[in-house]
Parts: C-alpha cells; structure tokens; sequence
C-alpha cells in the first residue's frame, strides 16, 4: 500500500524552528514532484511550497525566506525547514506527492497523486 507519512510537527515558540518530513513508503520508484499544504483550523487549506525531483523550487510569500523545502530521491522523501516561524504559520502541513510507482511510470510521465495525513504545527507563546 502506497503512503506519505508526515512527520516532525509539535509546539514551538515564535521565532524557533521546526523541520518536517514526509517520506512515501510501499511500492514506489520515485516522484514527479511532491508539495507541502497546510491548512489551519476553519480556513482553506494553502499551498506552501514545491520541488521536483530535479530540484526546482516554488513557495508561497507568505513563507519565502523563511521555509525551506528539499528532497531525498533515493529515500523519495520531501523535507521542510520551517524558520523564523509565526503564530500565523500554525495549521496542520500535508504533503502531496505525484508518485511514480514503476519504472514504466517513469518513463512515460505517469504518476499517482497521494496525500499524507498531516504533521501539526503550533507556534505559540
């Protein structure tokens, strides 16, 4: 069974740091592209950040500058280094990922989107 499994959430003071991961287990050769979301209690879930397997990089402005998103592609893992963090950047932060399960998915640009759970994230006082 195919799965992205967050990790790496907890409570942390404003201005202190966090570092998520999210790591797909089963079944996989390798992504496409993975993408970290959050959502914060009674708001829309937002997108955060983005990498492709070859390292291209995107973020939101809320967190540029502050967060920083890298891979592991033999571990076909995603990490988030969250800086400087702020009251506002409290919510549940889930990873996407366009999986590539096969050699054969790779080759011709097929994926499977899979979503994990989700890591919580508080940055209080």
């Amino acid at each position: 069974q195919v799965q992205l499994v967050e990790s790496g959430g907890g409570l942390v003071q404003p201005g202190g740091s966090l570092r998520l991961s999210c790591a797909a287990s089963g079944l996989v050769f390798g992504f496409a592209r993975m993408d970290w979301y959050r959502q914060a209690p009674g708001k829309q879930r937002e997108w955060v950040a983005s990498i492709t397997s070859r390292g291209a990089t995107n973020y939101a402005d809320a967190v540029k500058g502050r967060f920083t998103i890298s891979k592991d592609n033999a571990k076909i893992t995603t990490y988030l280094q969250m800086n400087n963090l702020k009251p506002e950047d409290t919510a549940n932060y889930l990873c996407n990922g366009k999986l590539h399960l096969t050699y054969a998915d790779y080759a011709n640009d097929r994926y499977r989107e899979q979503w994990g759970q989700g890591t919580l994230v508080t940055v209080s006082a």
